[in-house]
């Protein structure tokens, strides 16, 4: 199997487990503000590897 292949396996792996965990933390707010402040903190995340 390719190399690429099982990072992008592990990566959706791992991305549907940070999502589950993030929805229970944040059980008593909205969805759509949830998925708002995990896109921000994902967006300072990647900003904070390009640089």
């Amino acid at each position: 199997m390719n190399e690429w292949l099982i990072l992008a396996i592990l990566d959706a792996f791992f991305a549907a487990l940070a999502t589950i965990f993030a929805k229970i933390g944040l059980q008593n707010v909205d969805s759509m503000t949830a998925t708002a402040l995990r896109s921000i903190v994902m967006m300072f995340f990647a900003v904070g590897m390009m640089l």
